[in-house]
């Protein structure tokens, strides 16, 4: 799980990232000047090889160009999922990853796409994004599809609880080296229920033998070029604040979604 060109272990000293959007200030003639993203750590300037860069198209500005990662995540998720039009959709967790894989999957013709989330001040923002919300408790059964991306065990028993009959519930979340454990008794093997794990890592086996990589996040990062998707970029910090701010910005429970750190 090192993140390309990573130095330093968890959990301190790292210097770990993938997410970096910047300006080309030296390179190739077609590069210079350009608006590029790489997955790169947090540095405020680099050096990277050519085949590390990707262009950011015009229509997308750099500061939102940073959820291009967590966007390759999301599409290959649908993949993996196999979602398609009319689908009745349900996401589990709305967290970065959850809010876009609910955005994705709400702009598939006829597709039902609906957050879930205890926080219910996550509600404003899957409507903006054009998905139905509901909490934990309220969420409706027999969805043809379930993503969970909450990283908690009562996350997974919901998604579980969520999926009709012969439903796909794909796994997004990172649990690390945590045990989960999952209720894989009641009537789990009754409904025929499929348990897929969903990783970023390799292309989706749908996808794999027409996509690269590099096609899937040049794809990803184009498919950012709708302004609504500012709405998850909630914080910013200047890089020489980084040491006072990271203790509020990695706490559990910490408010809000993406945070961009600003190189001045």
């Amino acid at each position: 799980m090192r993140a390309p060109m990573q130095e330093g272990d968890f959990p301190f000293p790292v210097k770990y990232g993938y997410c970096a959007a910047g300006v080309v200030e030296d390179g190739p003639r077609e590069l210079a000047g350009r608006n590029v993203f790489a997955l790169h750590p947090h540095q405020d300037r680099f050096t990277a090889p050519v085949a590390a860069l990707t262009v950011i198209p015009d229509d997308v500005p750099p500061r939102r160009a940073v959820l291009a990662a967590n966007m390759e995540t999301a599409l290959n998720g649908l993949w993996d999922a196999g979602a398609g039009p009319g689908d009745r959709i349900l996401v589990v967790g709305a967290g970065l990853l959850g809010c876009l894989i609910g955005y994705l999957a709400a702009r598939l013709p006829g597709a039902e796409a609906r957050l879930v989330d205890v926080d219910l001040s996550r509600q404003e923002i899957a409507r903006h994004l054009g998905c139905a919300f509901s909490k934990p408790l309220d969420a409706p059964g027999d969805n043809d599809i379930v993503f969970h991306a909450s990283a908690t065990e009562t996350g997974l028993a919901c998604a579980l609880a969520c999926a009709g009959d012969e439903a796909s519930i794909v796994e997004m979340s990172w649990y690390g080296d945590a045990p989960v454990r999952a209720p894989l008794g009641l009537d789990f093997h009754s409904r025929r229920l499929q348990l897929i794990s969903s990783q970023v890592g390799r292309v989706s086996p749908s996808r794999r033998p027409r996509w690269t990589a590099r096609r899937r996040l040049a794809k990803a990062i184009a498919l950012l070029a709708d302004d609504r998707l500012d709405a998850l970029v909630t914080d910013e910090i200047a890089f020489q604040d980084l040491p006072a701010e990271l203790p509020r910005v990695l706490a559990s429970a910490a408010p809000g979604l993406a945070t961009v750190v600003r190189y001045d």
